[in-house]
């Protein structure tokens, strides 16, 4: 892992401070949260940690960009050769509002167009998850703790577990009756949503996880692990990458049944 190693170090710094920041506003009465102009939530808690971790990218990293949800693109852009942090301070708003434990800062740093660090850290789980091209997955509460993951190896989807954030998006995106056939068809499903349905993808707890309208902030961080850990991970036109703004995440052997049913 030499080759991203110091990255890799950084990353988990930076979620150690995040976790420190957010920990200590979840659940918090004096919790202020606003609507954004696209009527989602954000906290205190969003906006102090990517605050922080900027800070922190902007001493260590000077010449690197840096992409976060709230306060966007810093001024150095990416493009071909370059690196960026790309930064989701809290994965899981909603429920971190409400006091359910199921939310993440995700951290990854892209070259060029292709993400080759992410890390996911869950504070209120005890949980993070973390990996870099080509050198494996990993989850635990720190590196001195940590074992090698993989996804599963079921290849039906009769027998497989599927997961989901929402029908809401695939219904406005045209492609519910898709859903509701793998739904239908599947051994079991469950709307983990968010992060952690993709990181299940990753441990082999569940072999596969969809989601219609994502932003880069929302995948970057994800695909490095789903993919390190020998998972499949494509748009729902079956392109790689976090271009696309939509996910299809399975253990490799579903995939194409998945892309077929969803159209």
């Amino acid at each position: 892992m030499a080759r991203y190693a110091d990255d890799l170090s950084l990353a988990h710094m930076l979620a150690d401070t995040a976790d420190s920041i957010s920990m200590a506003r979840f659940r918090a009465l004096d919790l202020h949260v606003e609507s954004k102009p696209d009527l989602t939530p954000v906290s205190d808690a969003d906006t102090a940690v990517e605050k922080a971790l900027r800070a922190t990218l902007a001493r260590t990293r000077p010449r690197d960009g840096v992409l976060g949800e709230e306060y966007g693109a810093s001024a150095a852009a990416a493009g071909p050769g370059t690196r960026q942090w790309v930064i989701d301070p809290i994965d899981g708003t909603k429920n971190f509002i409400r006091g359910v434990p199921i939310w993440a800062t995700l951290i990854a740093l892209m070259e060029g167009d292709q993400p080759v660090v992410g890390l996911v850290s869950a504070p209120a789980l005890g949980r993070r998850w973390w990996a870099a091209a080509g050198h494996g997955a990993y989850a635990g509460r720190h590196t001195a703790a940590a074992t090698p993951i993989r996804v599963s190896g079921v290849r039906r989807l009769a027998d497989a577990s599927f997961c989901y954030s929402s029908l809401h998006g695939w219904e406005e995106t045209g492609r519910l009756d898709g859903m509701l056939d793998i739904i239908r068809h599947s051994w079991r499903s469950r709307a983990y949503g968010d992060f952690y349905g993709y990181m299940l993808v990753a441990e082999g707890a569940v072999d596969a996880m969809v989601e219609p309208e994502l932003s880069l902030w929302d995948l970057a961080a994800l695909i490095p692990i789903v993919t390190e850990a020998g998972g499949t991970f494509t748009d729902v036109s079956g392109r790689p990458g976090p271009a696309g703004g939509s996910a299809v995440a399975t253990n490799g052997r579903l995939h194409a049944d998945l892309l077929d049913r969803l159209g």
